[in-house]
């Protein structure tokens, strides 16, 4: 019984200490020590009994070689640690890396791709009417200032403006004439004056001449017939006197009369050369010249063609151009005028241009339309309104074609 019982034994030993595994703590072979204590737990009533502990000892030994492996073998974290470190450190350096991209690249920039070329396009017309003679210029070629786009038939205006010329000389010496007649006027003044002093001197003598002749009568001395013959002279002398003043006066006033005359001659002068200079003007406007530097575009005049005035010929677009961009009103927070730009052409991808923000509209682009937007009637949807921001550019390129309406993306630095 004794020998039946040591025999036993060596089978139960391996049963406890897989009792014990769970005592020792969960680890990654918790699931195989529960097949060992299943396995364990159906030994136990074979103990008491001799037929089955000979049947019993396989499976005792191969719980044990499942619970040794099961503890033996440790989790990922354990057998690969240096990949979750790894792994931390590369998420890390990727969040510091796009967090340094975002604070330099993106947010100190505020960019659209609602931004266009702009410029103060407007029509060339001749401002006089005629047959076209000559068109020195074709589609699309740059001028300068003073260049000459279209030619009008001049010589019906040069005709007019011999004209006028003319009728300037003309009233030239009709101002002529009323000096000369002014200056013969004076002369008869002087003769006028020059005869009332002759009368003076006569009126005098006659006075004398009757005051004695008047001084004898009383006296005694004379006689009667010769005091009233001096007095008869005397008033014919007054008379003579009166009437060289009289003519002293019209002499006279016909030389402010002249000199009215002469004053209308000035302003048909005046008249005729302000006529003569709007010839001379008609004449030169039939040679059409650029205002200023740019490029000539839709050309639709052409040699024998007659041009109203005021007909558009063509099209011109300045060399004066910049970048209207229309921000959103959240992204002009920062903007200020005199920060930086960079430009992307749509046309030219690989030119890279610079500029700068010249000023921002008061106002959003709806306010200033055709017809405005009037939120006061009808339901009210908010929507984020466009500014439009002007962006003058430093350089643009000279061997590349650009225009008003092409595409541009800004990219402003506003912080």
């Amino acid at each position: 019984m004794l020998d039946d019982q040591r025999q036993a034994e060596p089978g139960v030993a391996p049963a406890r200490r897989s009792g014990e595994a769970p005592a020792r703590g969960a680890g990654p072979g918790d699931e195989v020590d529960r097949p060992a204590q299943a396995l364990r737990e159906g030994s136990e009533p074979n103990r008491s009994g001799d037929g089955g502990q000979a049947s019993d000892a396989p499976d005792s030994d191969a719980s044990d070689d499942e619970r040794e492996g099961g503890e033996g073998r440790p989790g990922v974290l354990r057998r690969h640690p240096w990949w979750f470190v790894l792994g931390g450190l590369a998420v890390l350096a990727l969040a510091v890396a796009a967090y340094v991209y975002w604070s330099i690249e993106l947010h100190p920039y505020e960019t659209t791709d609602d931004a266009f070329v702009d410029a103060r396009s407007f029509t060339i017309a001749p401002k006089v009417g005629g047959y076209v003679v000559a068109v020195p210029v074709t589609d699309n070629q740059h001028v300068q200032a003073g260049d000459t786009l279209f030619q009008i038939e001049p010589r019906d205006y040069r005709v007019a403006l011999e004209q006028a010329e003319a009728q300037v000389q003309a009233a030239q010496a009709s101002i002529q004439n009323v000096d000369a007649q002014i200056e013969a006027q004076k002369a008869q003044v002087e003769v006028a004056k020059a005869q009332a002093e002759t009368a003076q001197a006569a009126l005098t003598f006659a006075q004398e001449d009757a005051d004695r002749y008047r001084k004898l009568a009383e006296r005694g001395a004379g006689t009667i017939q010769q005091s009233q013959s001096s007095t008869s002279t005397l008033e014919q002398r007054q008379a003579s006197l009166a009437s060289a003043q009289a003519s002293v006066v019209a002499a006279e006033r016909q030389v402010g009369s002249l000199r009215a005359q002469r004053a209308s001659a000035e302003a048909q002068r005046a008249q005729a050369e302000a006529q003569r200079d709007q010839a001379r003007l008609n004449l030169d406007y039939t040679t059409v010249r650029a205002a200023q530097a740019g490029r000539v575009v839709r050309l639709t005049g052409g040699v024998g063609a007659y041009a109203q005035a005021g007909q558009s010929l063509s099209m011109f677009v300045p060399d004066a151009m910049w970048v209207t961009a229309n921000y959103k009103e959240t992204q002009i927070t920062d903007m200020r005028p005199g920060q930086s730009v960079d430009l992307a052409i749509d046309a030219y991808p690989d030119r890279r241009i610079t500029g700068r923000i010249a000023s921002v509209q008061p106002g959003s682009g709806t306010a200033f339309s055709l017809l405005p937007a009037q939120n006061a009637t009808g339901n009210y949807v908010k929507v984020t309104q466009r500014i439009p921001v002007k962006i003058v550019v430093d350089n643009w390129p000279d061997d590349v074609s650009i225009g008003p309406g092409m595409s541009v993306v800004p990219r402003a630095h506003v912080r």
